[in-house]
């Protein structure tokens, strides 16, 4: 039987698309828009295309699968999933040892979130340079280095980051939902508008050529494989935490392995269009690709000062990259907040959100510049979420019984599945992040 939780009152998705929208929203961020054009960049273009697509269609179709699967099954979020999942097992041993391991996963959620909403500041202070204008005629990379070199510089801003966010989760997911129909859509929109305004700037087609024709040498390159299924694997947003509690929210009726797919499906899509704005951009200028947060805040704004319009393209770029951003610290929040009020039954989503708020902002306003948050990134990333999504991938496919992950699986799917998405999880998604697990922690690569 599936575990009762802390979300068996809570409103759920009203529709599959808006379940949809919010996945998307959660996988959709900074990894697409700077992370993904970057990585082309620097592994032979349309090669690492070929390879990322190739790690999407595996982990979206069997990990993303079982994290929304567990979530629902267990009708709670990150800690009560794992602890069910080990339950699952069958063996005390097991059980004892399933009531800490989702913690650590968890700790990843909001270690992440705490510099992910600095990085949102910056962004939320470019779009409001771009509508003074102020953008517009500045040297960038001194303006950048303003307020990125700079103890407390974005202080308000910041605030504004982290209470705005938590303010969309006051009704859990409706509240989540109602503003995803709202974000990815325009991300999309004000996207596909610039990815128009760039294909006429000269030299653009150089950009197209780089990202379709491959090098194939390459494939021999096994940095290029281990980069792609980093990308893949982050952008999917599978830390082992966040989209297990979105999973918790979905009606049994849905079909998981399909729901996965279509978000791995628009988040790819998100990736694409995000790259077909800022590599044919960086060939028309000449720029190299692989600038990181520079490349958004320096090099980017640099273009929209010598193009017609720019202001205008200027604010629909942050205000898209805004909703990102927003929608991706929803779910971070949401999966750390979920796991709160189980474990502490008197808690109200109201205090949660406040205890959440005084978290992020306590510790987030120290490390405001970039000298700070990129070591603190790097940890995250390089530590805390590959372990955690590693223990999530052996949770599903090495410690929870089969028969009752398959269960959850085939409930509400058009078409049965069987032992091949079975092995296929448990012999390859498995292995993979073990694989890129290793590779982070040896390697010190922070993806």
């Amino acid at each position: 039987m599936a575990q009762t939780g802390s979300l068996a009152h809570h409103a759920k998705f009203s529709s599959r698309w808006g379940f949809i929208l919010a996945s998307v929203g959660s996988a959709v961020g900074m990894a697409n828009v700077w992370g993904f054009p970057y990585k082309i960049g620097a592994n032979g273009g349309g090669a690492f295309i070929i390879a990322y697509l190739i790690f999407v269609v595996i982990f979206s179709s069997t990990g993303l699968a079982a994290e929304y699967g567990i979530g629902r099954r267990s009708k709670t979020g990150t800690v009560g999933s794992y602890h069910a999942a080990w339950i699952s097992g069958g063996t005390r041993a097991k059980e004892k040892i399933g009531r800490f391991v989702g913690w650590l996963p968890l700790a990843g959620s909001m270690c992440i979130a705490i510099g992910y909403a600095v990085i949102i500041t910056y962004v939320l202070k470019a779009f409001v340079h771009s509508v003074s204008g102020a953008l517009m005629t500045v040297d960038t990379a001194q303006w950048f280095e303003s307020f990125s070199l700079t103890n407390y510089s974005v202080v308000p801003l910041h605030i504004i980051v982290v209470v705005g966010t938590l303010l969309t989760l006051l009704l859990g997911a409706s509240s989540i939902e109602k503003t995803n129909k709202v974000m990815m859509p325009l991300f999309f929109l004000v996207f596909v508008v610039l990815a128009i305004r760039v294909a006429f700037l000269p030299g653009a087609a150089a950009g197209y050529k780089f990202m379709i024709i491959p090098v194939w040498s390459q494939f021999k390159n096994p940095m290029l494989w281990v980069w792609a299924m980093g990308q893949a694997f982050f952008s999917l947003s599978m830390t082992g935490s966040g989209m297990i509690v979105y999973g918790a929210y979905l009606d049994d009726k849905e079909d998981l392995v399909s729901a996965a797919r279509w978000t791995a499906v628009f988040d790819t899509l998100a990736a694409f269009v995000a790259a077909l704005v800022i590599i044919p951009a960086c060939f028309a200028y000449k720029i190299d690709v692989g600038g990181g947060p520079g490349l958004l805040f320096v090099t980017l704004p640099r273009i929209l000062q010598d193009i017609p319009f720019g202001q205008f393209f200027a604010i629909i770029l942050y205000g898209a990259m805004i909703f990102a951003g927003v929608s991706s610290l929803q779910n971070m929040f949401e999966a750390v907040g979920e796991s709160l009020l189980k474990h502490i039954p008197a808690l109200t989503r109201k205090f949660m959100l406040f205890i959440l708020c005084a978290v992020c902002l306590g510790v987030g306003i120290n490390m405001e510049p970039i000298f700070r948050w990129g070591p603190w990134m790097d940890i995250v990333s390089i530590y805390i979420i590959p372990i955690g999504a590693t223990l999530g991938a052996v949770s599903w496919f090495w410690i929870m019984k089969k028969d009752d992950l398959m269960e959850e699986i085939n409930k509400g799917a058009l078409k049965a599945h069987g032992n091949y998405w079975y092995l296929l999880g448990k012999f390859v998604y498995v292995p993979l992040a073990a694989i890129l697990c290793a590779v982070a922690l040896f390697k010190q690569i922070s993806f």
